[in-house]
């Protein structure tokens, strides 16, 4: 692993462990200054994206992120890294406290700053592969709405599902294991390795 990898792996882990802490002045320094955020529950610049997490943080959302394998592609002062995650949420689903586990990758462009030579992300996907519901209290019964649960792609389902009922707008067709969504992503992150204008076109 080169220095720059390893510089790109602590970045990821600083946006993790920063986000998740409520750190949000040093969660800000993660970010480029046109740093974008796509998820399930928001779309769209770094700024508003610490803001209504820290909105959320304040409200009891509770939304936790762990990390896993990692592995990024450098190409002079950009790189694409993708990292192994599962965001767990936990919520009240008609009356019943509930955690939903979405498993999947962080797929981050990221760039390095010719000022100070320091990574940031510039742009990040999530990739939602699987994910799944329980109830806190295993002797607790919940029936899901079937056609509430069928807006979704099966990566994130479940995940939408608890999101809707929290009140959330969440956006349906983002990039699962497979399929043209996760396609396109990846020849954004190639096209960005070789030197695009634009990191893509965020979802």
């Amino acid at each position: 692993m080169t220095t720059d990898q390893m510089k790109i792996r602590q970045l990821v882990e600083n946006w993790a462990l920063w986000r998740d802490a409520g750190d949000w002045k040093r969660f800000a320094t993660t970010w480029h200054p046109q740093g974008w955020m796509s998820a399930t529950w928001f779309q769209g610049p770094a700024p508003e994206f610490i803001a209504a997490s820290k909105a959320g943080f304040e409200q009891g959302v509770n939304i936790l992120h762990f990390l896993s394998g990692h592995t990024s592609d450098v190409a002079d002062d950009r790189g694409i890294a993708q990292t192994k995650m599962t965001i767990s949420q936990r919520a009240e689903v008609d009356g019943v406290v509930v955690d939903v586990v979405c498993t999947g990758r962080f797929y981050d462009f990221v760039g390095r700053s010719a000022d100070d030579g320091e990574w940031s992300i510039v742009r990040r996907q999530p990739i939602y592969e699987k994910d799944r519901l329980d109830p806190v209290d295993p002797a607790a019964r919940l029936t899901l709405d079937p056609d509430l649960l069928g807006r979704f792609p099966t990566g994130y389902r479940h995940l939408g599902y608890v999101q809707t009922k929290a009140g959330f707008t969440v956006k349906p067709g983002l990039p699962g294991l497979v399929g043209a969504e996760v396609e396109r992503l990846y020849a954004e992150g190639a096209a960005w390795l070789a030197g695009s204008e634009q990191p893509g076109v965020p979802q």
